[in-house]
């Protein structure tokens, strides 16, 4: 590796970083980032966080052409990009993203893939394409449908990529940028998330859509959590997901996107009025369905599972980021019952999750 390569990898180190410690663009092991050096197509590995990147081995070396080829042929190993790396650069025995072919099929030396909540907010609207036309307006952009994250999805990419295409907007997923240095990469990144940006509900002056003046009620939810396995999330902006009205209404929904449903599970659940959390259980348990990670309670805040990890608390306050950022009047994109069923049933995520996990 030459010594410039070896500063640029240096560089995605930082980025991914920096970007992996930013809540408001990647949110657990969400998200990642590789360069190509010599054929070799360095990208983060899976379950691991981006914001360890300097302080943790998180890179996996892939052979570029050979998965390439594997997917120009619909080769089902490309969907095990492990089955494609370089062994005798990869000691600690990582297994690349589940969105390494994603990145491989972009032309670019540099691909940084976020959950920024600004593309989110607007990638999980029906009128998603016809909102980013004016917003992304000078930009070389494409947007493209939800598929399951993976092979599905970086052939979906490469029908829509022209020579000049260096952003790639996500359908209820995030956003891709690539460049041929990770400057202009980090740079492109910052503009397009600018163009995309807007004010969140809660902080703007109008409080008519809160059912109070209170962010969030401790008192009461203690009172809710009482003799449960729930508890305070560790997030107070986790809460606003059930303080905000129209915020409620979009997470009731259904499933926005796919960290959701692997760290939370499917949609979310909402209490009753006078339910505790024990109530809200019971309720489920009868009704055959499990115990939820997070509960809302209209109104007054949000309860977490006792045993949700780190991943699990980032995707709670993720979900109250990215549905107090939609424009109310916005129709909604929501996963279907078979997508969501993918997504948990999909060995590459439940091996996310262990990785996440250790």
């Amino acid at each position: 590796m030459t010594s410039e390569m070896n500063s640029e990898f240096k560089d995605l180190l930082q980025l991914s970083e920096t970007v992996g410690s930013d809540p408001a663009l990647v949110q657990a092991a969400g998200g990642n980032t590789s360069v190509v050096i010599d054929d070799t197509l360095w990208i983060k590995a899976s379950g691991t966080w981006l914001m360890n990147a300097n302080t943790s081995d998180i890179m996996v070396p892939v052979q570029l052409r050979p998965l390439l080829e594997a997917i120009d042929n619909t080769d089902p190993s490309a969907e095990r990009a492990q089955s494609f790396i370089d062994q005798n650069k990869n000691p600690g025995g990582l297994r690349p993203s589940i969105e390494t072919t994603v990145h491989a099929v972009l032309p670019q030396k540099v691909v940084v893939h976020v959950h920024c909540i600004h593309t989110i907010a607007i990638a999980v609207r029906t009128d998603a394409k016809q909102v980013l036309k004016s917003k992304l307006a000078g930009f070389h952009w494409v947007y493209v449908p939800y598929h399951r994250p993976g092979l599905p999805l970086s052939q979906a990419i490469a029908k829509e990529l022209s020579k000049q295409t260096d952003v790639v907007i996500l359908g209820n997923h995030g956003l891709v940028v690539a460049a041929d240095t990770v400057a202009e990469a980090e740079a492109l990144l910052n503009s397009v998330c600018n163009a995309l940006a807007a004010t969140p509900r809660t902080s703007a002056p109008k409080p008519s859509v809160r059912f109070n003046t209170v962010r969030f009620n401790t008192a009461e939810l203690q009172v809710r959590a009482t003799d449960s396995e729930f508890r305070l999330p560790a997030f107070d902006e986790t809460h606003n997901t059930a303080c905000d009205e129209i915020s409620l209404m979009f997470a009731a929904g259904g499933s926005l996107y796919p960290d959701h449903v692997i760290f939370l599970g499917v949609g979310v659940t909402v209490a009753n009025a006078d339910e505790s959390a024990i109530d809200v259980c019971e309720r489920l348990q009868k009704a055959g369905e499990p115990t939820p990670v997070l509960i809302l309670f209209p109104g007054i805040g949000a309860l977490i599972h006792q045993t949700a990890d780190a991943a699990k608390e980032a995707m709670a306050r993720c979900l109250a980021d990215v549905t107090e950022l939609i424009a109310p009047e916005a129709e909604l994109y929501y996963l279907s019952e078979q997508q969501n069923h993918e997504l948990l049933n999909w060995d590459a995520e439940k091996y996310r999750q262990t990785m996440n996990k250790a």
